[in-house]
């Protein structure tokens, strides 16, 4: 990292540290003088920030478009110093964050893990106390580590999935994701557009139900069933977090609860915006706010529909197709106190950094998702000729493990570091250690035939899904693809006649590795910019069983000159992962829609039918072991 990049990760690691601390709430002069600070201080101190509520973006956007604006590095850093004493904890976080991740002269600068800026967002308030506890009793110069213990029973069948939904990686990411991508993101006002932005909101959260159903089977529990009625009582959660700002539990969901009205929104609002949406579909296009009929076309539905179900700032008519997401997520955080009479914190889903660990979150996405799929049933099925890649034969596929075609899963501990976050009147670090699903190293092996007589630059895509259901009947190739879950894509030369790919499990276009810690931020360990958004590489692949579970791995090859995007790898910034993040101010490297092949209705009943000599699929095994 050059050293005036070092210089400014230093300046800028300390906005993040000890924010949940910061009691000050008073104006000095000269934020008081200043205009540009109208409007922000609304949301109060100690109350949790909403990512999906209305008026809380409003103010977020209002201080991370402040704050990108700002003309130098040190006027920036001055204003968030500034705000800092005055702006909502949550809220100044997440504007902050979005201004580093965005600022031209903050390239280089990495944001420090958002587990140690706010760990109460991923540690059970179990394990909090008992790092206070302990570090009344332990010398002051000596590190003390806390084991995070289970914070439920197998009374509760969603126990069982508890390791991956409360994931630090996939929490962490989440969270990341909508900094990456806010809602409210207006490239008129910043100058930089969020290529297929829409699109991407479909495609992440698609993945994510996606991998929940192939943990669900993985645990021999039936796949989700979708949140499509707005009246069924809900499955009850606990999520053991407390938030430290406020000193209040999360709230709990007990069963059998209802979604209820709160005065900014209705759930009779839910159900006309989802009924407006399906109708668009239906139709073939959407109304803008003049009447002018947008088609919802192959090219551009998809995107169209996730600005629109998202509510996102580029949303063709917000007034009439409202915010079903958004609110979704907001009144389902609300269900325990809709009206605010007992002043008590919202649900986990209130939250990007919270939410995934409650199940209610991937039975909700799953009914998005069922609105985007009743869009792709309206366009048809892929061709031969769509799928083919003429002259490209893959002859084989195998994975390279311990054992060829098995892959080994295993649950490793890792710790976390609360020090940055909370005073603990001692020179020692305090942190928890965790347990997370973790694989094995593997590498595939493809080979591939080039019949012509040049070289050619070809795109492999690597998926992923399970070949048996819950009962043990084969999954069908239409239902198939919804469980797909994208393992890697990236750009191959082939030469003519037999040709050998390898790709190690760890460069995966999907995954990113361990995020590096605040510690290693401030002692300039770290030197490579890290753009945080990405799914964990402990993640990449199911947990499998313990007598083995077998899964379609699928390759394709697809004409990288058909695929290729313009300006791709243009600035070289944030493409580790992406997949699911895409390249930050870049286009997204992909011309095909996002889960091509997978996107459309497949017409066979066997996946055999359906292969073109570009494709492959092989049987492999996820075993675990259990330690």
């Amino acid at each position: 990292m050059p050293s005036s990049a070092a210089e400014k990760q230093r300046r800028i690691l300390p906005l993040f540290q000890k924010i949940e601390y910061n009691t000050s709430n008073k104006f000095s002069i000269l934020v008081r003088d200043d205009p540009r600070f109208s409007g922000l201080g609304v949301l109060g101190r100690g109350q949790l920030f909403c990512c999906f509520h209305e008026e809380h973006l409003k103010e977020a956007t209002k201080l991370y478009e402040l704050l990108i604006a700002a003309e130098t590095f040190d006027e920036f850093l001055d204003l968030c110093h500034q705000s800092r004493d005055f702006v909502n904890e949550g809220l100044y976080i997440y504007a902050v964050s979005v201004a580093v991740l965005h600022r031209s002269d903050c390239h280089g600068i990495t944001l420090p893990p958002i587990e140690e800026v706010f760990p109460d967002r991923f540690v059970p308030v179990e394990a909090l106390f008992k790092t206070f506890h302990e570090s009344t009793l332990a010398p002051p110069e000596q590190d003390v580590e806390v084991h995070i213990e289970d914070t439920g029973n197998v009374l509760d069948p969603e126990y069982h999935l508890a390791y991956f939904r409360e994931d630090v990686g996939i929490n962490a990411h989440h969270w990341y994701w909508h900094v990456v991508y806010p809602a409210t993101w207006r490239a008129e006002v910043i100058g930089r557009p969020k290529d297929r932005k829409g699109e991407l909101f479909y495609y992440m959260h698609q993945q994510m139900c996606a991998r929940y159903d192939c943990e669900r089977l993985s645990n021999n529990l039936p796949k989700m069933r979708p949140f499509h009625n707005f009246h069924e009582p809900m499955e009850g959660y606990s999520a053991h977090l407390i938030a430290i700002i406020n000193g209040q539990p999360y709230a709990t969901r007990t069963e059998g609860m209802t979604l209820r009205d709160l005065d900014e929104v209705a759930v009779q609002d839910l159900e006309r915006w989802r009924d407006r949406i399906l109708d668009a579909i239906h139709l073939g296009f959407v109304e803008d706010e003049n009447g002018v009929h947008i088609p919802l076309d192959e090219h551009h539905g998809t995107d169209i529909l996730g600005n629109i179900i998202e509510s996102s700032h580029d949303s063709v008519n917000k007034a009439y197709y409202g915010s079903i997401h958004n609110w979704g997520h907001v009144l389902m955080a609300s269900v325990n106190d809709p009206d605010g009479r007992y002043k008590v914190n919202p649900g986990v889903m209130s939250d990007t950094a919270t939410s995934l660990r409650d199940p209610i979150f991937y039975r909700w996405h799953r009914f998005i998702d069922d609105m985007f799929q009743e869009f792709k049933k309206s366009l048809h099925s892929y061709t031969k000729d769509e799928l083919e890649f003429h002259g490209v034969e893959v002859k084989s596929v195998s994975v390279k493990a311990s054992t060829t075609n098995t892959i080994t899963t295993v649950m490793k501990e890792n710790s976390l570091r609360t020090s940055h976050a909370f005073y603990f009147g001692r020179t020692g670090d305090m942190g928890v250690k965790y347990k997370h699903l973790d694989h094995e190293p593997f590498k595939y092996k493809i080979e591939v035939i080039d019949q012509g007589t040049k070289t050619r630059h070809a795109t492999v895509r690597i998926f992923l899904g399970p070949k048996y259901d819950e009962l043990g009947n084969e999954i069908p190739p239409n239902e198939l693809r919804h469980l797909m879950i994208e393992l890697d894509k990236f750009h191959v030369e082939l030469k003519p006649g037999l040709n050998t790919v390898e790709r190690e499990s760890s460069e995966s276009s999907v995954t990113i590795g361990t995020r590096p810690s605040l510690s290693k931020l401030a002692s300039g360990e770290s030197s490579h910019e890290y753009c945080s958004c990405g799914w964990p590489n402990h993640l990449l692949v199911p947990k499998g069983k313990e007598l083995g579970m077998q899964y379609h791995l699928f390759v394709m090859l697809t004409d990288y000159n058909i695929d290729l995007v313009g300006d791709h790898g243009k600035t070289g910034r944030c493409t580790e992962a992406v997949s699911y993040c895409g390249a930050k101010d870049q286009l997204y490297p992909d011309k095909k829609a996002m889960g091509f092949p997978f996107d459309r209705e497949i017409e066979i009943d066997h996946l055999e039918e359906w292969l073109t000599p570009n494709m492959t699929q092989v049987e492999v095994t996820i075993k675990h072991e259990h330690s």
